[in-house]
Formats: C-alpha cells, structure tokens, sequence
C-alpha cells in the first residue's frame, strides 16, 4: 500500500473540532466500558482497540452474555452488537456531545442494557459534562477516516515491536482520555507511589511507554512519543535515533513528530528506529534486565 495511503497527513489546524467531538464520543464509548468490566492494573479494562473499520470496545460482559460497541470509520456509523443477536447502528454525523450522548445512551436501553456512567470528561481542560455539553459538534470524515489510518499503521509497527519483548507488557490499545494510541512494557519492579486516582495505579510499576498522539498543547501536531517511568536521571541527554527525534522537557520525553516518518524513505524503518533506540536508552539508564526481559 502507498505510503500516502497507510501514513496520511493530518495537520492539527485542519480537523480540530472534529478532533475535540471525536475524543469526547470516545469517552462516552469508553466509560461505558469501565463501567462493566472488571478493573485491571494501570486502567487496561478502559481502552479502546483499532481495528480493520475503526475503534472497538472488544466484548463487553453484560448479564449471561457479552456487546460490543464499534466506531466503523469506513461506514461512518456507530455499531452496537450483543451476543444475543441484537444489533443497532447510529450514524456518525456532525452534532452536540449532549445528542451524541443520550442518543447512544437510548440505543443501549433498546437492547435492554442498562448503565450509568460518570458523565464528566477525564484528562480535558475545561471539562463539561457529556449531557451538559451543546457546544456545536464537527465530524469531518476524511479526517477522522486519516486519523484512523495513522492509528492502523502505527498499531502494525507497535505489534512488530511488541513481539521482541518476553516481559510484562500491555496490548496496543487506545486510551481515550488522553486519546493515544500505546504501548508498554516493564521491568517487573514496583515504582514509587504516586497519588491519584489515574496515576497511581497507570504508573505503579516501572515501565516504558511509547505511542501516537495526535497533538495539542506543548506538541502542535500529531506525534510519537516515549518515556521511561520514573525517569532515569540523564535520559534526557541519552543518543536516540532518527535524528529528527528529541526530548521535550516540558513533557518528559522523547518526540518524534509524525511528518518525519510520513516522508521518511520507509516510515516503518523510521518509527521502529525510533520505538527501539529510545526503549534501549531507558531500560539501561533504568537497569533493567534486559537479557531476562528480551527475545534473542
């Protein structure tokens, strides 16, 4: 497939308010997830998965059987299945987080599934709650279609780096509060405590974190990162490769803006370079061990 296809542009100025209605719609899917699902260690019973149309769920448990909610980029649709046979089908169109919200809310109820969620959004500035929220709502789709494009390709390579590690590691699944695509992995030690209902139990072992995100704030315009938590003291100086990658200390961590894998000769070669060298650098200023915790 062309790199054009597989690694499409996406500059933050062009899609922002869809970006902003597209991550609060991925709250409401999500948190109707960790509503129902038995809790796991650093949040992994909250994310949401890529897949061959868009974003999943993956099965959720309700009564003797399971749903799935799917976000279908292709169709542009919102796909609601039981294990039952039910099955309800929502466009994806341009309109409030409000709508959005109870729209989704009363489809559930059709299919006889019946729960509440915390209605205020995680990890946003100025948060309003999902029922609250009029502010007018943007869906582009060839945008969101890139977007997902991006989160397919960079899942191919995070799958591929994945593979070489035989320690404690996470799925490549998509956070939607932070709305990024990850990976993780650890050394099988305990970190120092911290507080917080979202970081203490994320970061309560050691571990090196790396993914894509689309951008805001100190990074305008979609990114990889990787950090190693807690950091070690000197990676911020640690050799790191390809050479457009850097460490951004207002973050506390390594980025590697995605226009340079787009219109790298191979981005895969580019962003695996990337997942690689700046793992190495963490796990050995960190002391891992890493002739334990890595496949020959």
């Amino acid at each position: 497939m062309p790199h054009s296809d597989a690694w499409p542009p996406l500059p933050l100025d062009g899609w922002r308010d869809t970006y902003r209605t597209l991550h609060m719609w991925t709250q409401v899917v999500g948190k109707v997830r960790m509503t129902l699902s038995p809790e796991l260690n650093h949040w992994w019973h909250v994310t949401l998965y890529v897949n061959a149309r868009g974003l999943t769920t993956s099965p959720i448990p309700y009564g003797a059987g399971v749903f799935e909610i799917q976000f279908d980029f292709l169709e542009h649709q919102l796909e609601i299945i039981t294990s039952e046979g039910g099955r309800k089908l929502l466009q994806l169109v341009p309109e409030t987080v409000a709508s959005f919200y109870g729209t989704l809310m009363e489809a559930l109820r059709s299919l006889e599934i019946v729960v509440e969620i915390n209605t205020m959004p995680q990890e946003v500035a100025g948060a309003v709650a999902f029922d609250q929220d009029h502010r007018p709502g943007a869906y582009d789709r060839d945008a969101v279609r890139r977007f997902w494009r991006i989160l397919l390709s960079t899942g191919m390579v995070l799958e591929e780096f994945r593979s070489g590690f035989l320690g404690k590691a996470s799925p490549v699944h998509f956070f939607w509060g932070s709305f990024d695509l990850a990976y993780t992995r650890f050394s099988g030690r305990t970190a120092p405590p911290r507080k917080g209902a979202i970081t203490g139990p994320a970061y309560s072992h050691e571990e090196i974190s790396v993914g894509f995100w689309p951008g805001g704030g100190a990074v305008d315009g979609p990114a990889f990162y990787s950090y190693t938590a807690p950091k070690p003291a000197g990676l911020e100086g640690a050799p790191i490769r390809p050479a457009a990658a850097g460490w951004n200390s207002e973050l506390g961590e390594f980025i590697l803006m995605y226009d340079a894998v787009r219109n790298a000769q191979s981005p895969r070669d580019a962003l695996l370079d990337f997942f690689e060298s700046t793992y190495a650098a963490g796990a050995r200023l960190a002391n891992w061990d890493r002739a334990a915790l890595e496949r020959p």
